[in-house]
C-alpha cells in the first residue's frame, strides 16, 4: 500500500522537492497552498500523513492544525509541523495545536522520510489497540495467532481469558465500574505474564471482557494460577461491603425475576500445540470454544488445559 501524504505549503519550491523526494520513496503525494485547497484535498481524498507549515496565507499552520484536530473527519490524521523557525516557544505551540511531530528549516529529506514512517507505524499501531486497556485488539491478535501456527511453528499455549458474571455486575454497578473490572483484569494479566512468561508472549484484549496470551514459556500452569489467584483477590474490593458479605449481587434474568449473582470469577481455556499439531488458526478458535465451556461448568475460577494428543 501506498501511504498518502499532503503537503500544505504556499512555498512552491518546497513543495515540489519534497514531493519528488517521498514519490522516489513510494509515497503517493498531492499539495496544497493555503487552508482552502488543504481542506478540500483532505475531503475528496484522506491523506495517511499531513506535512503542515507554520506560515500560510490567510490563517497560520497552528490555526489550521488546531481546526482539523476538532473537525472529525480529519482529527485522527498524524501531523507534522514544518517550521523555520528553531525556538522552543514555536515547538511547543506546534504541539499544543495538535501537531504529533514538528522539523526545523532546512531538514534533510532522510530524517523527513524517518519521521513520516515513525508516525505512521504509530497510528497503525494506535488504530489496532483496544481504547480502554491499550492492548492489541483483533486485528492483532489475528496477525499473532497465524504467525505462531503457520509461520513460527514453536511450542506455545493459547490462553482464553473470559469472565464469569460480568453482565450482571454491569447491570447492577454501571458500564464505569464495569470499565474499572477490564483494566484491572488487564493489569493482572500483564503482571503474571511479565512474572512467568517470556520476552516471545503477546497480550491481546478481544473485546468486552475476552482478552488472550500466546505463551511460550514453559510456565503456563503458573501464569493461569497467579492470574487467578491475582484476580479473586483484588476483584473482591470493586464490591461493596454488602454485596462482598452476600458473596454476591441480586439482580433480574431474562425475565425479571430477582437472582442472586456470585461474585466474579475467571475462565481461562489453553490450547497448545505441545501434545499436538495445530492445522490452522480456526482450530486453535474452535477447540479454545470447547474448553471455554468446560471452564464455565466449573465453580470458581480456574482454568482447564487440553491435553489430548494427536
Amino acid at each position: 500500500m501506498n501511504h498518502k501524504v499532503l503537503v500544505i505549503d504556499d512555498d512552491n519550491l518546497l513543495s515540489n522537492m519534497i514531493a519528488q523526494h517521498l514519490q522516489s520513496e513510494g509515497y503517493q503525494v498531492a499539495i496544497a497552498k493555503d487552508s482552502a485547497e488543504a481542506m478540500t484535498q483532505i475531503y475528496n481524498s484522506t491523506p495517511d500523513i499531513i506535512l503542515l507549515d507554520v506560515v500560510l496565507p490567510k490563517i497560520s499552520g497552528f490555526e489550521l492544525c488546531r481546526l482539523l484536530r476538532n473537525d472529525t473527519r480529519a482529527s485522527h490524521l498524524p501531523i507534522i509541523m514544518l517550521t523555520s523557525k528553531g525556538d522552543v516557544e514555536d515547538k511547543v505551540k506546534g504541539l499544543e495545536s495538535g501537531a504529533d511531530d514538528y522539523l526545523t528549516k532546512p531538514f534533510q529529506f532522510p530524517e523527513l522520510t524517518a519521521r513520516i514512517k515513525s508516525l505512521l507505524r504509530r497510528a497503525k499501531q494506535e488504530k489496532t489497540l483496544n481504547p480502554l486497556t491499550g492492548l492489541p485488539g483483533n486485528l492483532l491478535i489475528d496477525e499473532k495467532i497465524k504467525h505462531f501456527v503457520y509461520t513460527a511453528k514453536t511450542p506455545f499455549d493459547v490462553l482464553y481469558l473470559d469472565l464469569d458474571n460480568f453482565k450482571a455486575y454491569n447491570d447492577v454497578y454501571g458500564f464505569l465500574k464495569g470499565d474499572e473490572v477490564l483494566k484491572l483484569l488487564a493489569h493482572i494479566i500483564t503482571q503474571s505474564v511479565r512474572k512467568y512468561g517470556s520476552n516471545n508472549d503477546f497480550i491481546g484484549h478481544i473485546g468486552g471482557d475476552d482478552f488472550i496470551v500466546i505463551n511460550t514459556s514453559h510456565n503456563v500452569d503458573l501464569i493461569c494460577q497467579e492470574i487467578i489467584s491475582s484476580f479473586d483477590a483484588s476483584i473482591l474490593l470493586l464490591y461493596t461491603k454488602e454485596d462482598r458479605k452476600r458473596k454476591g449481587i441480586i439482580s433480574v434474568d431474562r425475565t425479571g425475576q430477582p437472582q442472586k449473582y456470585p461474585i466474579m470469577s475467571i475462565s481461562i481455556a489453553v490450547v497448545s500445540n505441545r501434545h499436538r499439531h495445530i492445522e490452522s488458526h480456526w482450530e486453535v478458535s474452535h477447540i479454545a470454544a470447547e474448553l471455554k465451556k468446560l471452564a464455565k461448568n466449573r465453580p470458581g475460577s480456574n482454568f482447564v488445559k487440553d491435553k489430548r494428543k494427536e
